[in-house]
């Protein structure tokens, strides 16, 4: 039944019809949910990696697609952005791939043309792209600094300056730039150059709000706590529930909180909120060390389980 057609009057003589009953049950939720109807959307680092847990990419390209959107999905793994899209098509939604490289200026360029081409036009930009890695100052090497800055910073300012002129032709836009509490306080990762490039995109956040205001594009930036991703998967459970305990909430979140953050932050409902920092992070970002060993220390001073 197409958005927007009618239901037979009580009483109304008609014929039944066969019918796919889930299709058409997916197509009434899709007729009543329309936060992002008619819009663009290009999500990167939107592959599946994990048929266990989802990552930021994945959950939001999902979530953006069942608020009515259409949806570009960027990854360099063409088999994981494909396990993405037919997800994304199964549940009634309209999603394409386009498998990219993002560290690089000519793929940032290619994959906004590739949206624009596809879908007329460029709503929302959603940089969740990223990756780990290791060590200290004194324990990071050339290649490996200059690769997490590359896909974690360096992408998300590459694909705006595409990004943006096709959404000022298009009216305005949403840039939503995925970093981390490891960009704010040094968290568990222990990564210089993870930290220095989520810090890096918090601060770009700021300054593109700025600059692209009155081009009615808004920036703003969500910083995920300790969620369980395929990121983490293999975290094994004594760590996994320590994070779970330091935060405020005590509770696990997941990629799909930081998803339905990204929703409302793409939508029109967050048409006077840019240049924002939004934690999602079960209040780890609201507490200072010594708030939360009452979490984690019992009265006899060991380790809660």
């Amino acid at each position: 039944m197409p958005c927007g057609s009618k239901p037979v009057n009580a009483g109304q003589r008609h014929s039944p019809t066969p019918k796919n009953s889930q299709q058409e049950h997916q197509q009434e939720l899709r007729c009543e949910i329309t936060r992002l109807a008619n819009k663009v959307a290009i999500v990167t680092g939107a592959g599946t990696r994990s048929q266990n847990v989802s990552g930021v990419g994945v959950a939001t390209a999902k979530a953006f697609a069942d608020q009515g959107a259409k949806i570009l999905i960027v990854d360099m793994d063409e088999t994981a952005a494909q396990i993405t899209e037919s997800a994304i098509t199964e549940a009634g939604g309209e999603a394409s791939i386009y498998v990219a490289d993002v560290a690089h200026e000519s793929g940032c360029r290619e994959l906004v043309e590739a949206a624009v081409k596809s879908y007329g036009k460029l709503d929302i930009l959603m940089n969740s792209v990223g990756i780990l890695g290791r060590g200290s100052v004194m324990e990071i090497e050339e290649d490996s600094w200059q690769r997490v800055l590359d896909v974690n910073l360096k992408s998300m300012a590459f694909i705006s300056k595409f990004a943006v002129p096709a959404m000022i032709d298009s009216g305005g836009g949403s840039i939503i730039n995925i970093s981390s509490v490891d960009g704010i306080r040094a968290g568990m990762s222990h990564s210089i150059t993870y930290a220095a490039s989520k810090g890096g995109v918090i601060a770009m956040t700021r300054a593109m709000a700025v600059h692209h205001g009155r081009d009615n594009i808004r920036v703003n930036c969500i910083a995920p706590g300790m969620i369980y991703t395929s990121m983490v998967e293999a975290v094994n459970e004594k760590r996994r529930e320590l994070r779970r305990q330091i935060a405020p909430l005590g509770t696990e979140g997941t990629a799909e909180d930081v998803a339905l953050a990204a929703v409302f932050l793409a939508s029109d409902e967050s048409r006077w909120i840019t240049g924002v920092l939004l934690p999602v992070d079960a209040g780890l970002m609201a507490a200072g060390p010594q708030s939360i060993l009452s979490n984690i220390i019992g009265d006899d001073g060991t380790l809660l389980e």
